[in-house]
């Protein structure tokens, strides 16, 4: 009698995990997606990243306001009210007709998701029997919709559009909101409880620095390899997913170390990747990968002690983890605040730079005067013509000079893409090197009060 019961709650479970998962995949699941609304909207760097920050901004918020009376409110209201408010917004992206009706709908999708996660744990360990289960479950959620929401981003984006990341949200909320009304679960209320900000602040302000380390990692990393280096958002997401993997072949190794030299080589290893990756030369594929998948390991090793620091004890749970929640959406939103600004001066000057560049390749190329400069004056037009931070796609001045039957001609062209690559490459430096530095600070909290992050 108690199987078809037991079926009805592991579904439940089931239907309110995956929606935890897509709420923090909300967080980076756009980033492949960014180039092509760049491109459709005619925005800039700043205007495309708030596609990004307006989600982690209000939910950020929300959440931090939530810990103060998270626990006097019903779990399952909270869930239910944070399904429907996702649900609503999701709609309202797939239908979104200018950048800032988008942003707005990302704005609503974040308080949605900040409702839909401080709702969802105790609702968890009700229907997992446990609330320690139902952090398990919670906790596992998180990190696989973290670590598959940008690749699932850009396999939409390929194959659909930028649309269809919002329209496959709709049914996986709308699931959640079945789920809640169906569960019949109630919170356990935490009368009097006040939340542990002196006991989880370094955790808290690890996972901050760190989070804000990711953005390294993502934001800047897709628009590097998608935009500038030419890749397709599938293939960004095969790039991209190195450090999903690496940091899941990290996890078994973060278990069997001491939480402190975990959490410290983890930030350390996350600040190396995010060098690595300022130091590119170029569209070297095989050096960006072994950055990423620095960055990575670094995050396999560091988030699960951080998190455990945080979360630790039997008290407080719901409020513990939307605490969290906040802190790490802090994190990518003040990183967000000073990386786009960064990233769009020095791309303004590395197209300046690539011009320069661009020029002395054509003046140098071993190609007949009576085809330079015709090739040199088509070529000045189509780097005007070209919105500011966006790269040029040269191929049509160079094939009607005749790239494609003239060996000296195509030379010239490769010599002068090659060119442009490494110039704005350059120009992702300082907004790397940046985030690495924000990795580096996470080493402070942990080996300040190295005691807390034992529990």
């Amino acid at each position: 009698m108690n199987e078809p019961r037991s079926a009805w709650r592991t579904v439940l479970l089931a239907a309110v995990a995956t929606a935890v998962a897509v709420a923090f995949a909300d967080s980076s699941i756009v980033v492949l997606a960014l180039p092509e609304l760049y491109g459709g909207f005619d925005t800039t760097i700043e205007g495309v990243a708030w596609v990004i920050t307006s989600y982690n901004f209000v939910l950020a918020v929300c959440a931090l306001a939530l810990v103060f009376f998270v626990h006097r409110v019903r779990a399952h209201v909270l869930l239910a009210g944070g399904a429907f408010v996702f649900l609503g917004a999701s709609i309202g992206g797939a239908m979104a007709d200018s950048l800032e009706i988008l942003v707005i709908a990302r704005s609503v999708q974040g308080l949605g998701g900040a409702l839909l996660l401080a709702g969802s744990l105790p609702v968890l360990g009700a229907l997992a029997g446990s609330m320690a289960r139902g952090v398990a479950v919670w906790t596992m959620a998180g990190t696989f919709g973290a670590a598959v929401g940008p690749a699932v981003g850009g396999i939409l984006t390929q194959v659909f559009d930028w649309r269809a990341i919002f329209v496959a949200q709709a049914p996986v909320a709308g699931l959640a909101l079945l789920a809640t009304v169906g569960s019949h679960v109630a919170a356990i209320l935490e009368e009097g409880w006040k939340p542990p900000l002196r006991r989880t602040l370094p955790g808290n302000v690890g996972l901050a620095l760190v989070s804000g380390a990711l953005v390294g990692a993502l934001f800047l990393g897709v628009l590097l390899v998608i935009d500038v280096f030419g890749y397709s958002p599938i293939q960004g997401a095969a790039i991209v997913s190195t450090i999903p993997v690496a940091a899941l072949l990290a996890r078994p190794i973060a278990t069997q170390l001491p939480v402190v030299l975990a959490v410290g080589s983890g930030a350390g290893l996350l600040a190396a990747g995010l060098v690595g990756l300022a130091l590119l030369p170029s569209s070297a594929l095989g050096y960006v990968l072994a950055s990423l998948a620095l960055c990575g390991v670094g995050l396999g090793l560091a988030v699960p002690g951080l998190t455990h620091s945080v979360l630790g004890g039997e008290n407080g749970v719901a409020s513990k983890a939307t605490l969290t929640v906040g802190m790490r959406h802090i994190g990518l939103v003040l990183a967000l605040a000073v990386v786009a600004p960064i990233l769009s001066t020095d791309l303004t000057e590395a197209a300046d730079v690539a011009t320069l560049n661009a020029t002395a390749v054509i003046i140098d190329g071993q190609i007949p005067a009576t085809t330079k400069v015709p090739l040199a004056i088509d070529i000045r037009d189509a780097l005007e013509r070209v919105p500011e931070g966006e790269i040029p796609d040269l191929s049509a001045p160079f094939e009607e000079h005749g790239a494609s039957s003239d060996a000296s001609v195509a030379r010239v062209r490769d010599d002068l893409v090659a060119s442009i690559e490494e110039a704005v490459t350059r120009g992702f430096r300082r907004a790397f090197a940046f985030c690495a530095l924000l990795a580096a600070l996470a080493l402070v909290p942990v080996l300040a009060f190295r005691r807390r992050l034992v529990v």
